[in-house]
């Protein structure tokens, strides 16, 4: 039996060992497997293992014997998934694996946000203290968290989590989700908008949420209003967003993940001073990336007994 894996260089840069799949299967590891490369990699591939690989009908016409795709991620909106299920191969993604990582790196942007840490260290480093007339020379604004309002869209294990974290400030929580939580205030999408001062999104991409929130939803908010979205970047419409940034529609954005990835020379978020951008790391914590094997190891174990579990199709 032979398992492959496609893009192992977005789960481990050499310090997270995949050994472990070695139990299961014949293991040939790609970086980053080309196209060009796939007929011959995959053409006696019984597993293939992928994060972010585009899993469609041609790459599963590379590999014949394929009966298992197991991912390296919650979200599989990169797996052509009713292809796979007409041919009869199982699909599998890691769920909760991120929810603590992925809630620290929201907090840390709402943190920079408010409290604008990094700014004032670079001012102090660069002399603005020494050269004070003051002993608190307060050159950002700051604000308190508590009272503020954080609105969640998506309301699964991630975002419970933010909003356990944004109580324990004293922050007032509001959620829009697919079906009515309990425990916890539940609005529209329009009303999250307008009443947020911080707009954190943890729902997946699909036909629902593409694109959700553009040019007319941003209008609803506050002038004062911080987005956040560590989700995934077809959620938010960029263009529209940069736009609103310019303009002074909400006073700032922190992104983790965009609609093209790496992010293209055209992004129209890059360069805003008043968006903070990160490549896409806050699931990628070593601790989450061990965690992240565990779960796929056990996913791989529990298909060949013949009970998978985490099945997506």
């Amino acid at each position: 039996m032979k398992l492959v894996i496609t893009d192992a260089r977005t789960v481990t840069r050499g310090d997270l060992s995949l050994e472990p799949l070695s139990e299961f299967a014949e293991v040939a590891v790609y970086d980053n497997l080309a196209k060009a490369d796939y007929a011959e990699a995959l053409a006696d591939a019984d597993m293939l293992l992928c994060n972010k690989t585009i899993v469609d009908s041609a790459l599963m016409d590379c590999a014949p014997r394929l009966r298992y795709i197991g991912l390296f991620a919650t979200g599989y909106n990169n797996i052509d998934i009713a292809e796979a299920s007409r041919r009869g191969i199982t699909v599998c993604n890691a769920g909760s694996y991120s929810t603590m990582a992925v809630a620290q790196h929201v907090v840390a942007m709402i943190l920079q946000h408010a409290s604008r840490v990094p700014d004032y260290n670079a001012f102090v480093r660069d002399g603005g203290w020494k050269n004070s007339a003051t002993f608190s020379p307060f050159v950002f604004p700051t604000h308190e968290l508590c009272g503020c309002t954080l609105g969640i869209v998506g309301y699964g294990s991630i975002g419970r989590q933010v909003a356990e974290i944004g109580r324990a400030f004293g922050m007032n929580i509001i959620v829009h989700s697919r079906s009515h939580k309990q425990g916890v205030e539940n609005v529209s999408l329009d009303e999250l908008m307008r009443r947020s001062d911080y707009i954190t999104f943890h729902c997946p991409l699909n036909d629902q949420s593409r694109g959700m929130v553009g040019e007319r939803e941003l209008g609803l908010c506050k002038p004062t209003a911080f987005l956040i979205n560590t989700a995934r970047g077809g959620v938010v419409q960029e263009r529209a967003l940069a736009e609103a940034l310019k303009a002074g529609v909400i006073s700032g954005a922190a992104i983790d993940v965009l609609s093209v990835e790496p992010m293209p020379g055209d992004c129209p978020l890059f360069g805003l001073e008043n968006c903070i951008i990160t490549p896409h790391v806050a699931w990628a914590p070593m601790e989450t990336r061990v965690r992240l094997l565990e779960i796929v190891c056990r996913n791989i174990r529990a298909f060949l007994s013949g009970k998978p579990v985490n099945v997506v199709n």
